[in-house]
């Protein structure tokens, strides 16, 4: 049974094997490089003192178990830099995996240095960057990036003023 068959009575534990997941695969991007889940638990027992097997882990992970421990659930969070609510609220979460979502593009070399070299620009000249990635990303086919406040990002008239909130 996966969370998506989790009875509606249960909030609390629905997407938590998603949620898990997702933050295994953003910490190990590269499949190939991913650990087991028995090597994870062994990771996650170094840094954190915490113990967790890696069977159980797994069974977290596929949604095979739910009863997981606050102390459980204090370990994950302290090991994958996430607050405990992050595995128990929907708001928490989507506000994390925006966060993260940021810091995997950071990754990139790249974008941290097209970040690095619009700092200090104008915000006329942002917004006209801001169109020019906009139009490359259609342009590739991706989808809509959402800007900081969970709106989609739109295509500004340049010189418009871009504060990210909405009246």
């Amino acid at each position: 049974m996966t969370s998506a068959d989790a009875p509606l009575g249960r909030p609390l534990v629905q997407g938590f094997d998603q949620r898990l997941q997702g933050l295994i695969e953003t910490m190990y991007p590269d499949e190939r490089k991913r650990p087991g889940y028995t090597r994870l638990a062994k990771e996650i027992r170094e840094v954190t003192g915490g113990a967790i097997s890696g069977t159980y882990l797994w069974e977290l992970a596929t949604g095979k178990k739910r009863n997981v421990t606050l102390e459980q659930l204090d370990v994950l969070a302290e090991f994958f830099g996430v607050p405990p609510e992050y595995f128990l609220s929907s708001e928490v979460a989507e506000r994390v995996d925006a966060q993260l979502k940021v810091a995997i593009a950071l990754r990139d070399a790249r974008v941290r240095s097209i970040a690095l070299r619009a700092d200090g620009l104008s915000a006329q000249t942002l917004d006209a960057l801001l169109v020019m990635v906009n139009e490359a990303r259609k342009l590739e086919r991706l989808s809509p990036v959402e800007d900081a406040d969970g709106g989609a990002a739109t295509n500004r008239q340049p010189g418009a003023q871009g504060s990210g909130t909405t009246d």
